[in-house]
């Protein structure tokens, strides 16, 4: 499966990925911010996700929700998302609503700052409290997106510190902090803008080039801290969490070479080895053989940036001690350290992560999403296309070799959810 990939970039610094394709007549339009989480400063932890929801509460031509609106009544869907290290918008419309598309995000790149007011910021602000309170602080497990990180990143990393903030970051945020924000990191040279799906080149480059070719060049934007780790922790690393569940739940990480970089593609193929559907190694053993875990699996965090996180996250059977769970899920990790893949483990993991690489493709809104994601962290889009293949290059020894040096004792931290005590068993 070959995508069509034609890049460009205007005088401002934007790049242009258009992929055309016109099995079906809808557009994907996709823009990926090269900002997250990671470029926070110390007293806003949350800023980039709340800045994402502020995009959405309109621009000089468009009033608040009205950009949700004309897409929907155009006949598309959109959305947004913030990840540790991007910030990305999307639309998908019917074919001949690509214009609009184009507008709406080109509005908000060059004039946001005009319709941001008090009031929006307090009621976004508000709104991404609740979010927290919904999906962290009153959501069983809700808070290990904060306490991976945190255990397997130094304080000072840009890795460490929470995606969606601190209530006390997001009430000192301030409108100030907004227009600072979107003057340093909204810009066209920070930005990948890809479209997908059913339309003619010459039209949206013209298109493109008359929405977003004035907008103007970024004067610069500060540096990272550095995002260098040493390779692994050189220790074990523990966390337990008492938290209100009925099952406990471990996550066992293992600091594993960047996303994108050769090594990286044997930590992403173990992980489905590991835990990618029922018959891989962990849901076997764990849920079906042994009726210890309720759920098991694996995957990679997918930083692209210093250093990845390859996790087996397995969730235990109620009832079930954290000592005997964790003793369980380390034997199997001590299992395969000591025996290597198997031929058939790695046809059956290789044979999934390709199935479903293909299938995450057939949509043009997955496919837009990919190709901006290859351009901002790997540099080409392009490269979207040799993914299967360099997956399909590593190989058995590999994968042992790989397991015998990274899934060490002294490179493991364990973040272990237990249940808490109740009032009864306290008093007993």
């Amino acid at each position: 499966m070959q995508i069509p990939v034609d890049t460009s970039t205007l005088p401002n610094g934007l790049r242009v990925i258009l992929s055309e394709d016109h099995a079906t007549p809808v557009v994907a339009v996709n823009l990926w911010y090269h900002v997250g989480s990671a470029n926070e400063r110390a007293g806003r932890t949350g800023f980039a996700h709340l800045f994402e929801h502020m995009l959405f509460q309109g621009s000089e031509h468009v009033g608040a929700n009205e950009h949700f609106e004309l897409v929907q009544r155009a006949g598309g869907t959109l959305n947004g998302s913030t990840w540790l290290d991007r910030t990305n918008y999307y639309e998908t419309m019917p074919s001949h609503q690509l214009e609009l598309a184009l507008w709406l995000e080109a509005d908000r790149m060059a004039r946001l700052l005009p319709a941001m007011t008090q009031e929006k910021l307090d009621t976004q602000r508000d709104v991404v409290k609740n979010e927290r309170r919904w999906s962290v602080d009153n959501q069983p497990y809700g808070t290990w997106w904060e306490k991976l990180p945190a255990l397997c990143f130094p304080p000072e990393h840009p890795f460490h510190h929470s995606l969606i903030g601190s209530m006390e970051d997001l009430t000192a945020a301030s409108l100030e902090d907004v227009a600072e924000f979107f003057r340093t990191y909204y810009t066209p040279d920070n930005a990948v803008l890809t479209i997908a799906g059913d339309f003619e080149p010459a039209a949206a480059r013209a298109m493109v080039e008359r929405h977003f070719a004035p907008i103007p060049r970024g004067a610069g934007r500060p540096a990272l801290p550095s995002m260098a780790v040493p390779p692994q922790f050189g220790a074990p690393r523990r966390e337990v969490v008492p938290d209100a569940v009925v099952a406990t739940r471990i996550l066992l990480a293992f600091r594993v070479p960047a996303a994108g970089t050769p090594e990286w593609y044997t930590a992403s193929l173990l992980a489905a080895v590991l835990g990618n559907g029922e018959g891989s190694r962990l849901p076997r053993a764990l849920v079906r053989e042994q009726a210890i875990a309720s759920e098991a699996t694996a995957y990679t965090f997918d930083l692209h940036k210093g250093s990845d996180l390859l996790v087996i996250d397995v969730v235990a059977r109620p009832g079930v001690a954290p000592d005997a769970i964790e003793a369980v899920v380390v034997a199997e990790v001590d299992r395969l350290i000591r025996d290597g893949v198997s031929t058939e483990e790695r046809g059956r993991a290789l044979a999934l992560l390709e199935t479903g690489w293909i299938a995450g493709l057939q949509s043009a809104g997955a496919r837009a999403d990919r190709l901006s994601q290859f351009a901002t962290y790997r540099g080409d889009a392009a490269l979207v296309n040799a993914e299967p293949e360099r997956h399909a290059a590593v190989t058995v020894e590999a994968l042992g070799a790989f397991v015998r040096e990274w899934l060490v004792e002294t490179n493991r931290a364990t973040l272990l959810y237990v249940p808490q005590p109740t009032p009864a068993a306290e008093a007993a």
